[in-house]
């Protein structure tokens, strides 16, 4: 599998720093090209909540340049790297949460993480943040981790509800700010030519699910300068729209 790929960040309309992290890598391995995105987005209510962010996305971009080679090698188990990725955000929660306690400051993350090996890719996430996939059609791959879903899912809230309910933003767990943590771990196989997108919740908000099929879908996405040039209008028509959280998105088209 090959990979074309694009990412931006924006601070947005309102705030004054940026809160969200990314990170997109790649590697050339005898078992073919495999690729790491990640996207966190720091609390916007928390104090130093771009700490939190880059620190959780720090400790993914060692996992993939130390410990993944290992899982890799030992043969790619879906165990184990749900195992070793939990235990690197446990791990992740503990050092953010007595950086906080250190400095008298709350602070935490979401975190959501895409890895592609060969034809098959499997997530981790905590939070709100997201991954799509884009094909034949659009797919949601990940479940918010938030008040409005759980309520939703228990048959209790509507989706026009959710959309303006005054807790739609209200998260259940977060890295750094939790006791507990229950990471969500999904795994999928990549059927022909798809575009992933990984995005923090401000870059989907007003954004519908159509419009987000007719600019990433992969017959529209033929080059990276595509797929650049997608993100930055897609953040632009969000400013526009009057959104005010950070703006985050990363692109994967794979082929």
């Amino acid at each position: 599998m090959n990979y074309l790929i694009a990412a931006y960040t924006d601070v947005g309309i309102k705030k004054k720093t940026n809160q969200d992290s990314l990170l997109v890598e790649t590697a050339d391995t005898d078992q073919g090209p495999v690729l790491l995105g990640v996207i966190c987005d720091g609390m916007g209510g928390l104090a130093k909540g771009e700490v939190a962010s880059a620190i959780l996305i720090k400790a993914f971009q060692d996992w993939f340049h130390y410990e993944f080679p290992q899982i890799l090698y030992q043969g790619m188990d879906a165990g184990k790297l749900r195992q070793s990725w939990t235990q690197l955000i446990l791990d992740t929660n503990v050092k953010i949460a007595n950086y906080g306690f250190d400095l008298h400051v709350d602070l935490g993350t979401t975190v959501v993480a895409l890895l592609i090996v060969g034809t098959c890719y499997y997530i981790i996430n905590v939070g709100d943040s997201r991954v799509y996939q884009v094909g034949k059609e659009l797919r949601l791959l990940t479940r918010d981790q938030t008040y409005v879903q759980r309520e939703m899912d228990m048959g209790r809230m509507t989706q026009e509800e959710a959309s303006v309910h005054p807790q739609r933003n209200m998260l259940l767990q977060c890295v750094g700010a939790s006791n507990i943590i229950e990471p969500d771990f999904y795994i999928g196989d990549i059927d022909g030519e798809s575009v992933f997108m990984l995005c923090s919740d401000g870059f989907r908000h007003i954004i519908t699910p159509q419009e987000f099929y007719q600019f990433l879908n992969p017959d529209v996405l033929q080059t990276e300068d595509d797929m650049k040039n997608a993100a930055v209008y897609l953040t632009e028509l969000n400013k526009q729209r009057r959104e005010v959280d950070n703006i985050s998105v990363a692109l994967i088209r794979t082929f």
